[in-house]
């Protein structure tokens, strides 16, 4: 399965705004990230909330069908965590843009599924003119002639 992800350059971009705040704490960097992986979906900002922890230190992340993103701030993540590395942090955090991405406005992308898969199909349904010609093989018409 192919993927459709951003260009290398604005990738690189993403994941340093994702380090600068994981070190700095700036909102602004990490809310110009998300901004722009999802300017690149064409999808809304998620609403992202920040926990000391989940799941009593379970879970790292959590994303939920309404768009809403639940994560650890690397302040805490730096501190109760077995594997706290920044590295694991943003993995966490592409994890659960890849869960937004994927659930976020499902009867819009259903719709246009529905509308796209019918789209070039005729509307009576059968042959659109002429009679149906058997399924030949291209030997079998080279030799017809």
């Amino acid at each position: 399965m192919r993927m459709i992800l951003p260009p290398l350059r604005e990738r690189r971009t993403i994941d340093r705004l994702l380090s600068a705040f994981f070190r700095d704490y700036r909102v602004f960097a990490f809310r110009r990230a998300i901004g722009m992986l999802s300017r690149f979906y064409n999808l809304r900002t998620p609403d992202v909330q920040w926990f000391e922890y989940l799941d009593w230190g379970k879970t790292a992340g959590r994303t939920y069908e309404n768009g809403r993103i639940h994560l650890v701030h690397p302040e805490n993540w730096k501190k109760g965590r077995k594997y706290n590395s920044e590295r694991q942090w943003i993995s966490t955090v592409y994890h659960e843009m890849a869960h937004y991405v994927f659930w976020t406005d499902a009867e819009r992308k259903a719709d246009m599924f529905a509308h796209r898969f019918v789209r070039g199909i005729a509307a009576s349904g059968g042959a659109r003119s002429g009679a149906r010609r058997a399924a030949t093989s291209r030997a079998r018409r080279k030799a017809a002639l």
